[in-house]
């Protein structure tokens, strides 16, 4: 497989671009080394609604869903969304911190957002993960384990890795073998 993918001024070039404001700078002479997998489906369990896009960019309707009520005061983003039909929604240029990984702690060093990119799976932890999403993530993982080279497959975790006790995604179902040998395979 040929990766296809490049990455142009800190934006996937074939990323749809939706920018979000929950965004701010990277700590100064702090490389990106670490990737975190991530899963969100707003509602709960519900998927292809457009929810999750609203809510990175600070703009979900709180009255929609009692569920959105409970996280309408959260300013969170990633820097990738994959779709469950392996569509690409980038929110934050990757050379920007995104608040994707809350109190987080990898290898004795706090604050993932710092020194991480972020990307979030359409899904949840008991659901299996679409075929387009993990070539789309395999794609994408490749492209960013070119340009940023201190990420490596040791170094591409779970939010339950850097969280643990507080957050269980990408979850169960998620095929780590699987994702792994697709990206062998670019």
């Amino acid at each position: 497989m040929t990766n296809s993918i490049n990455i142009q001024q800190g934006w996937l070039s074939s990323a749809r671009r939706v920018p979000s404001p929950n965004v701010n700078v990277r700590p100064v002479n702090t490389s990106i080394s670490l990737l975190v997998i991530h899963n969100i489906s707003l509602p709960p369990e519900q998927f292809d609604n457009g929810y999750i896009e609203q809510f990175f960019i600070n703009q979900l309707d709180a009255t929609v869903h009692p569920y959105f009520a409970e996280i309408a005061d959260m300013t969170v983003s990633a820097h990738l969304l994959i779709t469950r039909t392996g569509e690409v929604i980038q929110f934050v240029p990757f050379d920007q911190r995104a608040w994707h990984a809350g109190q987080s702690c990898f290898r004795g060093r706090d604050n993932c957002n710092d020194f991480s990119i972020g990307i979030e799976l359409e899904g949840a932890d008991t659901i299996a993960y679409t075929d387009e999403q993990y070539t789309m993530l395999a794609q994408v993982s490749g492209c960013l384990m070119e340009e940023y080279p201190e990420i490596i497959f040791d170094t591409i975790v779970g939010h339950s890795d850097i969280a643990p006790g507080r957050k269980t995604d990408p979850g169960e179902y998620f095929d780590w073998s699987r994702f792994q040998q697709l990206v062998k395979e670019q």
